[in-house]
């Protein structure tokens, strides 16, 4: 990790999340990135992560972080009833993890989700190992484990948590 540990360096400008179209090219490697990192630590039947396509359905919202131009994390929200969203594809670019861009993301979302009127705001996320800092940044914003909900099952390779708003 580098000297500097915080999300802003002298000189740059804050990160900027917008709503933006998950085809992108550059959203797309990022996407891709998010999946591949999924396949390598998921079994195939426990990969729940969506393709860009799937982020630019009706009734998913997907947010882009920037600086400057530059990607630094996307997430999406998923309306499963007018009381209860989703987080979807929630990825930090790997060389910028740790720098609390993910929070930063994720206090959005919970914004989003409370102007929106949700009474729940729920995810799906692996239960490896490699999922541990996601499962931690989730728990640290009063995340707490659950049961499946929406369209998934039960399985060992998935932890499903939710939080009321």
């Amino acid at each position: 990790m580098s000297a500097h540990h915080g999300a802003y360096l002298p000189g740059m400008s804050e990160p900027v999340i917008s709503i933006e179209d998950p085809r992108a090219e550059d959203v797309r490697e990022l996407l891709g990135a998010h999946l591949a990192f999924a396949r390598a630590e998921s079994p195939p039947e426990a990969v729940h992560a969506i393709e860009a396509d799937g982020l630019a359905e009706p009734g998913v919202t997907f947010f882009a972080c920037r600086r400057d131009g530059e990607l630094l994390c996307v997430a999406a929200l998923r309306e499963l009833d007018s009381a209860h969203a989703e987080i979807k594809s929630m990825h930090t670019a790997e060389a910028l993890r740790g720098r609390g861009l993910g929070r930063l993301m994720l206090a959005r979302l919970l914004e989003v989700a409370g102007e929106r009127g949700y009474r729940r705001l729920s995810l799906e996320t692996g239960s490896q190992a490699a999922f541990a800092p996601a499962r931690a940044l989730y728990g640290e914003a009063g995340f707490q484990t659950c049961g499946p909900f929406g369209p998934y099952g039960p399985s060992e390779h998935s932890v499903f948590m939710t939080r009321a708003l």
